[in-house]
């Protein structure tokens, strides 16, 4: 039987093109248990098994292949090389991405019922595989479909309703950005423009921070401080690691944080949080 990777409790999300052998043998030391490649990596998932081949036990994930860009056999073909190569260590995160970014953008519950089908007949196991999932009805996809879900640019209290929604048993591996800076100012400089752009402007997001009980006024103009530090922890290494412990607390089974800004080095980052989390 096909068993669910092992997640650990904490992981690292960072774009799938800004990873480098030498970052994930660092990030694998520092004790976390996952690495999840952000930004659509592509079907034939080089970076992941390159990352693969560079670690040992970490295992690796996609936050997400965007099903509307990879064709199902294509991600299932890959999915079995890697499987064989490195077997139990590698998660297929999939997702509908963003109606703005996608004029195929139709009926995305029923393209991912789809493309799950497709799955099933190309042999990727249930327990080996993701969706990205923020709603109730996508959520019980996941909770049917896969072996959990894997929300983006969300908050303890949802990780709650997610809970909720999935049941008990399955993964529920929330994204969670961090800016390591104790000024409050200076954080929210830098967490508040690449949560505005794009996402304070893409509807799948906006809806669910209006569910959350975030208003209109509050997601326009940049995001108020409110949202901005509810979206993105800041302070002290020990502060960081007590909001992302929140989403454990909330139900969550594995946090993956996602330092900001993107284009800087986030080594002594994930240093200093990881001995913060995993003293």
């Amino acid at each position: 039987m096909t068993s669910t990777p092992e997640l650990g409790k904490y992981g690292v999300w960072r774009l799938h093109s800004a990873f480098t052998p030498e970052l994930s043998q660092a990030i694998e030391s520092f004790g976390y248990g996952t690495i999840w490649l952000g930004g659509s990596p592509p079907a034939d998932l080089t970076t992941t098994e390159e990352i693969l081949d560079a670690t040992e036990t970490v295992v690796v994930a996609t936050g997400i292949v965007n099903i509307w860009s990879d064709a199902a056999a294509d991600v299932a073909q890959s999915y079995h090389r890697l499987e064989k190569k490195h077997p139990g260590r590698f998660l297929l995160g999939i997702g509908a991405g963003h109606p703005e970014a996608t004029q195929e953008y139709t009926k995305p519950y029923d393209a991912l019922v789809a493309y799950l089908d497709e799955l099933d007949t190309a042999g990727v196991p249930v327990e080996r595989r993701v969706l990205a999932a923020l709603g109730p009805k996508v959520l019980a996809l996941a909770a049917d479909r896969t072996a959990g879900a894997h929300p983006y640019l969300t908050t303890p209290e949802h990780t709650r309703e997610a809970r909720e929604a999935l049941g008990p048993n399955k993964i529920l591996a929330p994204e969670h950005k961090v800016v390591l800076e104790s000024d409050p100012q200076k954080a929210r400089e830098i967490g508040r423009p690449p949560v505005n752009n794009p996402y304070l402007h893409l509807r799948n997001y906006t809806n669910n921070l209006n569910r959350l009980g975030y208003s209109d006024e509050e997601i326009g103009d940049g995001g108020s401080d409110r949202l901005i530090d509810a979206l993105v922890a800041h302070g002290t290494a020990d502060a960081i690691a007590g909001r992302l412990q929140e989403h454990l607390a909330a139900g969550a089974s594995h946090v993956t944080l996602h330092s900001l800004p993107d284009d800087a080095d986030p080594l002594e980052t994930y240093r200093e949080i990881a001995a913060a989390l995993l003293r």
